[in-house]
Formats: C-alpha cells, structure tokens, sequence
C-alpha cells in the first residue's frame, strides 16, 4: 500500500511542481507506510528541513484526497528506509527542460565498489593540489531567485557528496556565480572532512594535465591522479570542445569517479546538449545527476550583492546609490563588482562621498555604454515584435 500511495503522490507532484523542484528536493525521499503513519526518508537534514517547510501541504492535501477518513500520519525521518521495506519507487521520466534534468537514482554500493565517498585513502605517491579558493563560501554567496536553485543543490552536494546529484552540472552566463559555488561546495567538503582530497580546476589545466602526461609517458599517474580523488570540479567544460583526446580520458574519468561514488562538479556557459564539439556520450553523462541553471541576477539580488560587497570593503554605500547602480548594470555580478571597485577606488583618490552624481561621474563611460546597449536591445526587441 505505501508504493502505491507514494507512487500515487508522486506522480501527482510531478504534475504539479515545476520540473526543478520535483528533481531536486521531491524525487529523492524514500517512503514507508506503517501503522497508518507514512514515514519520508530524506538523504540528509537540508533536504528534510526544505521539504518540510515547502512542500508539506501538498504532500498533506494528496494524502488527504487518496485516503479519504483514513488519512496517514506524516513522518520525516533523515536517512534511508529500514532494509525490509526496501522496494524501488518508479515515476515517469521527466522530460527534457532548460533549467535541470532528472536527478539519477542514488548509487547503490557493493562488494566490487567503493563503499563511499572518502573511505578509500588515494596512493600515497600522489600529492594534490585543491585549488580551493577559501575566500567563496556559502555565507558569502548573495542567494536570489536568479540562483537559489543552484545554491540550494550545491549547498546539499557539499553535505553529501557522491550522493543524489551527482553529477552536478551547473550552467548560465558569464560572471553569475558558477566558479563561486565550485569553490564554496569545496570549502564545504573540506570543512567536514578536513583530509578530503577535492580538487578545482579549470577544464584548459585538465588538457594541459593530459598533454603533460603523454609528453611524459605518465599517463598512468595522471589516470590516478584524477581518479582517485574524492571530488572534482571543473569549471568551463564548455572548452573541452573538439579536443578528442582529453574527451576520451575524461569520459573513462567521468566513469570511473561515478562508479566510485566521488563527487563530480561542472559549469559551463549552456546546457549540456548545447555544447557543440562534444561527444554526445559526454553531453548524456552530463545529464545523469542533477542539472540547474543560473539565470542573471534581479534587481533586488544586484542592490544586495552592492551593498554586501561594500560592508566586505568597509564601505558605507547608501541604499539609494545602490539602487541607481543596480537599475543601469544588469548584465552579471563580475560587472556590478568591477563597477563598485572602481566606484569605491575613485572614492579613496578624491576624497569625495559616495553619492549618485559622484557615481554618475565615476562611470560615466560605463553607464553610457550600458545605455547604448538597452537602446539597441530595445530596438531589437520592437522590431522582432513587430514582424
């Protein structure tokens, strides 16, 4: 009775809930029906907590419409679903979207794998460079609608890695926080195992890694180096493209750290099957874990990215001079961060209070160029409508 009502509820949620959400926070719970109380096992705490608060309503209005007087009590639990109770839960795959994918079924271990993510010390011969930046954390991530997603899943993969969404592929413009969020999921998995090897890198070093090692007859270090470690992230994928050879490694790569259960991050600047120049057999595996977009910031996250980069700076930038430099930049968090260095720089020159003419002043180029561009957009833009 309880897959079929579980069952019965997923589907309907499915239905429901924007593809995202179900992938990321609905799909993963297990469920179990005892003694007319139906207990959902999250993988984790975060999970749990954000299911709870989001989505209890739903979840509680479908009980209500499926079992009429005999409505079961709900029970969160973290962790999986005793071993007796064990039986696998299918919904209907979801289709293609732009923003994620379907998160793959966690992996089950077994006595030929890895029983986790960081029980298997790597070789001793083998010394890792994290390239972890310890400045990007999750506290210092400005969180809005543009990105709250992305956050949110990578907030969980630094939780638990080699879990649910793995791989994680995050995709969007220029300068939206991508690389921010790798190193913050880093921090994060070292913050809990302090002797996790994580590495960060950006795709180009994985391909110069490559050549190095065939120029130096090491490939087999190489292999070991990479597929030893405990979570990889790289930045970029995008520039994999038509490099047949480091494609070929990184798929043998990809495999061997998913079968192993270690943690695989990656970004790029468009969806996964939109890459040109690679391998459809990569684009696919891209997809397997859990793929989410990062839109460009609104309004309100760029005044709050303003106003955090400034206290960072001990800076007091009045609400109303944020506001006017948030309402003229709204390409990319790197453009509004380059805009308020160059604000606060001209500000310790002069001497001068930072108000909206100095601003004005101070970017004058920038703004005027930022002008030019809505103009041209808009022109664009009418012109489409009308024909």
């Amino acid at each position: 009775m309880s897959l079929t009502l579980w069952q019965q509820c997923l589907t309907r949620l499915q239905d429901e809930l924007p593809a995202t959400e179900f992938s990321m926070w609905i799909r993963p719970l297990q469920a179990e029906l005892s003694d007319n109380i139906l207990a959902l096992y999250a993988p984790n705490r975060f999970v749990l907590d954000w299911v709870r608060d989001k989505y209890i309503n739903n979840i509680n209005a479908l009980l209500n419409e499926f079992c009429g007087a005999n409505v079961p009590q709900l029970r969160f639990e973290v962790g999986a679903k005793p071993a007796s109770a064990q039986t696998v839960t299918t919904v209907p795959a979801v289709e293609k979207i732009p923003a994620a994918t379907v998160a793959a079924q966690p992996v089950v271990t077994n006595d030929n794998r890895r029983p986790s993510w960081d029980s298997v010390p790597a070789p001793v011969d083998v010394a890792y460079r994290s390239n972890v930046n310890n400045r990007h954390n999750f506290d210092n991530f400005v969180e809005g609608k543009s990105n709250q997603l992305a956050r949110a899943a990578a907030r969980q993969v630094a939780d638990n890695p080699g879990g649910a969404y793995n791989p994680l592929f995050l995709y969007g413009g220029t300068g939206l926080g991508k690389t921010h969020l790798l190193h913050a999921v880093g921090n994060g998995i070292m913050a809990h195992k302090p002797n996790a090897k994580v590495v960060y890198m950006h795709s180009e070093r994985f391909v110069q890694d490559m050549v190095k090692a065939l120029q130096n007859n090491a490939i087999e270090e190489f292999k070991r180096y990479y597929r030893s470690v405990d979570a990889l992230l790289i930045d970029d994928i995008q520039f994999f493209a038509n490099k047949e050879r480091s494609q070929e490694e990184f798929f043998h790569t990809f495999n061997a750290l998913l079968e192993g259960n270690q943690q695989i991050i990656l970004t790029s600047d468009r969806y996964p099957k939109e890459i040109n120049g690679v391998e459809d057999r990569l684009k696919s595996r891209f997809g397997w874990g859990l793929t989410v977009a990062i839109e460009p910031p609104e309004l309100e996250t760029r005044v709050a990215i303003l106003m955090k980069k400034a206290d960072e700076n001990n800076i007091r930038l009045p609400g109303e001079v944020a506001f006017f430099i948030a309402k003229r930049l709204r390409s990319n968090v790197r453009e509004l961060e380059g805009a308020l260095n160059r604000v606060i720089a001209n500000a310790n020159f002069t001497g001068r209070a930072i108000t909206i003419d100095f601003v004005r002043e101070a970017l004058r180029d920038l703004l005027a160029l930022q002008e030019k561009l809505v103009t041209i957009d808009n022109i664009q833009k009418t012109v489409a409508e009308y024909y």
